[in-house]
C-alpha cells in the first residue's frame, strides 16, 4: 500500500521559514519524480516544485523560485520542501505527489496534505 505522509506545516509570520517533509512508503521512491503542489481556499491546486528521481533536476514556478527549495533523500524515502521568505499568499494546504515521470507530474500518488498558514 502506497502512502505519502506530509508533515512540517504550521503557522508562521511573513518572512519566516518552514520545512515540509513527505515520507513515502510502499513504493520505490527512487523510480519516481516527486513534486509539491498547494491549494488555497477557493483556488485550484497549483504546482510548487518538482525534483527528478535522483535529484539532478528541479523545477519551480516563478511565484516561489528563489524562495523554495525541493530536495530528496531516497535512502530515507523522504522529500523536503524548504520554504523561506514566506508570504501570506503562500498560505495553502501543501500536497506531496509521486509521479512516474516529469511529464506525468500531477498524476500518480498523493498525500493528504499539510496546512501552511502565513500571517501578515
Amino acid at each position: 500500500q502506497v502512502q505519502l505522509v506530509e508533515s512540517g506545516g504550521g503557522l508562521v509570520q511573513a518572512g519566516g521559514s518552514l520545512r515540509l517533509s513527505c515520507a513515502a512508503s510502499g513504493l520505490a521512491i527512487s523510480t519516481y519524480t516527486m513534486a509539491w503542489f498547494r491549494q488555497a481556499p477557493g483556488k485550484e491546486r497549483e504546482f510548487v516544485a518538482a525534483i527528478t528521481n535522483y535529484g539532478s533536476t528541479t523545477n519551480y514556478p516563478n511565484s516561489v523560485k528563489g524562495r523554495f527549495t525541493i530536495s530528496r533523500d531516497n535512502a530515507r524515502k523522504t522529500v523536503y520542501l524548504q520554504m523561506n521568505t514566506l508570504k501570506p499568499e503562500d498560505t495553502a494546504v501543501y500536497y506531496c505527489n509521486a509521479a512516474m515521470s516529469v511529464q506525468t507530474i500531477g498524476n500518480g500518488y498523493w498525500g493528504r496534505g499539510t496546512q501552511v498558514t502565513v500571517s501578515s
